[in-house]
């Protein structure tokens, strides 16, 4: 977990003035070049208001790890969110207005194809031609759970073949771009130029902040907006999307499960079907989606209304590749919220790992184990994938996934469909069909058919039926979903238990998971009897038209939690017995301590939209023509020295000083202490409470200022 909660900002240094005589081990390094103008130890603090631009319209892209999406709305008719236009092909069962989550490149690594497009295409391509063509899907799992994210890192395609992942990104986001330009200029009566429009791209609330950057870099490399227009972009937290969506519901439009004896059709035994009040919204819905236009509440719904101020309740968004659990306040009864406990959730293929929260000792678990690797959704399909090595082993598997990639694509197309239909007491086995690729390749490859594969694996709950296809009884379908499912409820569980969370009046269950009646059965029967457990209808749109709400208001947010220590390295007066011998710097005759992290904001502390620190510091050298101040952070609260184990330098900034005018002698120098020219004061301050955390230093005397430019990407 600690590599997850990686910072954004370092510390600051004076480049080129090298120490003469080095006399210390310390003395070498030239990694502090500053030192604290005036000692405090509680950084000033500022809000500042926000001042938005106006934007003509507000364009959401939900990028998900199974399905993505956008929506729009225009700002002088912020009440109506517009969707996507309806996607050309499409899964049988699936009644939502997303696409798969996939790309296709050229054998000569040009854009062909997104969604279901390249998914069709790559289907219907000759297998032998197949394995020359660049097939990518569920790829943005693999910037989670990269630990040394750059942008050089790599994706692998079905095929093997490798590309920079951030031109993978790029791709999908300019195809989003294309497609909602077209359709924003289709609807408005204006002509719209790129400056009049906000994007909005959402990430889990558990990415890292190299991962949020890397958004932001191939938002940049697709076109959405300039580096020189940031705010142009906002990143949202889709815990918190979904939240200020359900803001708006009303009682009508959710799923209320601790009122509902029975579940998708089934009680709680999984024994009967019903008539449900349920199907029947969903059925209008679907009617309704025609016109591809949600109205929304102009105040709060009803649901909201029933919250008080100071009220808590939880977001748990379980999406496909990570499942995020946040607690939002109440703060006011319109609804602006404030972030309760920071989001856990997963964290793929790293290790347990304690942290405080709120000073409770709090174990970080991954959610789901699944073949070593904790996953929301995609878990069930790779129980799946174990489930067919131990069948027909795993060298065969791997053997058909590189030289038959197209088959094996709709093989999962076709698991998914099923996984679909899958409900809790469900009587009937679910058939799946084997491409006759997979069938034909097997033999070629053992030497037997896949039914005696099935037949010698002595798994009865998996058999060849009469029909040619794969047979998955209801007691298999349970093993695959279970791990997933377990450690998402345990998760709940353990966070509802902890006292700073005691007292949750609701659950908000949302995602593309969360249409699953196998979770939705194992969180009702968890639950269900301490609080009111609410499934938006249509979920898997409800982070989706909770962006476009965030980019209309991004104050809504208005207090979030802070995961790492921020600061800087600076110089301060070395004090024998309190600072260590080896960090003893010796310049100038001036003993000097070097190395020390001077916190800006700690870990766990609450920070408000707009929230300023402001800390003045001076040069530690007189007649420094340039300092860089070097950002740092850490997961750790115990730190002291930029040199601790778990301190990284995530930003640097570069200010050059101009040679300061004559003045009267006899002023206190930069190190305090005899005659010399005035101290020189650099101003460093941090704004925190948005999803970026921007960092600016103003030399005082000359009026210069230059921005951070925050690097997570850089190792």
């Amino acid at each position: 977990m600690a590599d997850m909660l990686q910072s954004d900002l370092s510390g600051l240094q004076c480049p080129s003035d090298r120490l003469s005589a080095p006399s210390s081990p310390a003395a070498a390094r030239d990694d502090c070049g500053i030192t604290p103008l005036t000692p405090s130890p509680s950084p000033m603090v500022e809000v500042k208001p926000r001042m938005l631009r106006p934007f003509s319209v507000v364009v959401a892209i939900d990028f998900g790890t199974t399905s993505s999406g956008y929506a729009f709305s225009f700002t002088h008719d912020s009440d109506a969110i517009h969707m996507m236009k309806r996607w050309e092909g499409g899964d049988p069962g699936v009644a939502n207005q997303k696409s798969p989550t996939c790309l296709l490149l050229t054998p000569d690594l040009r854009f062909h194809s997104f969604g279901f497009a390249a998914r069709d295409f790559y289907h219907d391509v000759d297998p032998e031609e197949a394995r020359h063509w660049l097939y990518f899907d569920k790829f943005k799992m693999k910037i989670h759970s990269t630990s040394n994210l750059t942008m050089e890192t790599e994706l692998e395609a079905v095929n093997g073949r490798r590309v920079r992942a951030i031109e993978v990104f790029s791709h999908a986001l300019h195809f989003f771009r294309e497609h909602a330009l077209k359709e924003v200029k289709d609807q408005s009566s204006s002509v719209l130029e790129g400056e009049d429009i906000r994007w909005v791209i959402t990430v889990p609330a558990v990415w890292r902040q190299p991962a949020k950057q890397f958004m932001r870099e191939a938002a940049y490399l697709a076109g959405l907006v300039s580096p020189e227009c940031p705010e142009q972009l906002l990143i949202a937290l889709e815990p918190e999307a979904a939240s200020i969506y359900c803001r708006k519901l009303r009682l009508h439009q959710v799923l209320d499960l601790s009122l509902q004896p029975i579940t998708n059709g089934f009680d709680l035994e999984g024994s009967r079907p019903f008539d449900s009040s349920f199907r029947q919204a969903r059925e209008q819905l679907r009617r309704s989606r025609h016109s591809r236009t949600f109205l929304v509440e102009s105040g709060t719904g009803e649901l909201w209304s029933e919250l008080q101020t100071g009220d808590r309740y939880i977001v748990a968004d379980c999406g496909g590749g990570t499942v995020d659990l946040t607690v939002h306040q109440i703060e006011q009864p319109q609804g602006t919220l404030k972030e309760l406990y920071k989001a856990s959730g997963t964290n793929i293929h790293n290790p347990p790992e304690h942290t405080k929260e709120n000073n409770v000792q709090v174990s970080k678990l991954p959610l789901l184990y699944i073949a070593g690797g904790p996953y929301g959704a995609v878990g069930v399909d790779l129980a799946f994938e174990a489930m067919l090595c131990q069948i027909f082993g795993e060298d065969f598997i791997l053997s058909f996934k590189a030289k038959r990639p197209a088959a094996w694509v709709d093989l999962t197309i076709a698991f998914e469909a099923r996984k679909r239909t899958t409900a809790p007491g469900r009587a009937n086995a679910l058939n799946i069909s084997l491409p006759f690729s997979f069938i034909d390749f097997y033999k070629r490859h053992k030497g037997q058919s896949v039914e005696a594969a099935l037949r010698r694996s002595n798994m009865n709950i998996a058999k060849w039926s009469s029909q040619g296809m794969l047979r998955l009884t209801q007691e298999a379908m349970n093993e695959l979903f279970q791990p997933t499912i377990v450690n998402i409820v345990k998760h709940i569980e353990e966070l509802m238990a902890k006292p700073e969370v005691r007292g949750i009046r609701f659950l908000f269950l949302v995602g593309g998971f969360a249409e699953s009646p196998m979770l939705q059965r194992a969180v009702q029967r968890a639950v269900g009897r301490t609080c009111r457990i609410i499934i938006p209808h249509d979920v898997g749109l409800t982070i989706l038209k909770g962006a476009v709400l965030f980019g209309l208001d991004p104050t809504v947010v208005r207090v979030r939690r802070c995961p790492l220590i921020y600061g800087v390295g600076v110089l301060n007066r070395f004090v024998e017995g309190r600072h260590p011998r080896e960090k003893l710097l010796v310049k100038e005759g001036r003993e000097w301590c070097t190395d020390i992290l001077d916190r800006f904001v700690c870990v766990d502390q609450s920070v408000a939209l707009g929230e300023v620190v402001r800390r003045s510091y001076t040069p530690a050298r007189l007649g420094q023509r340039k300092i860089i101040i070097n950002i740092y952070c850490s997961s750790a609260e115990d730190v002291a020295y930029i040199t601790d184990p778990g301190v990284r330098k995530c930003g640097t900034i570069t200010l050059d000083l101009p040679e300061r005018l004559p003045v009267p002698e006899g002023v206190g120098g930069a190190g305090g202490g005899g005659a010399g020219p005035e101290r020189r004061e650099i101003r460093a301050t941090m704004q925190f409470g948005d999803t970026e955390i921007k960092v600016t230093a103003v030399d005082v005397m000359s009026n210069r200022s230059v921005r951070a430019s925050i690097d997570f990407l850089s190792n």
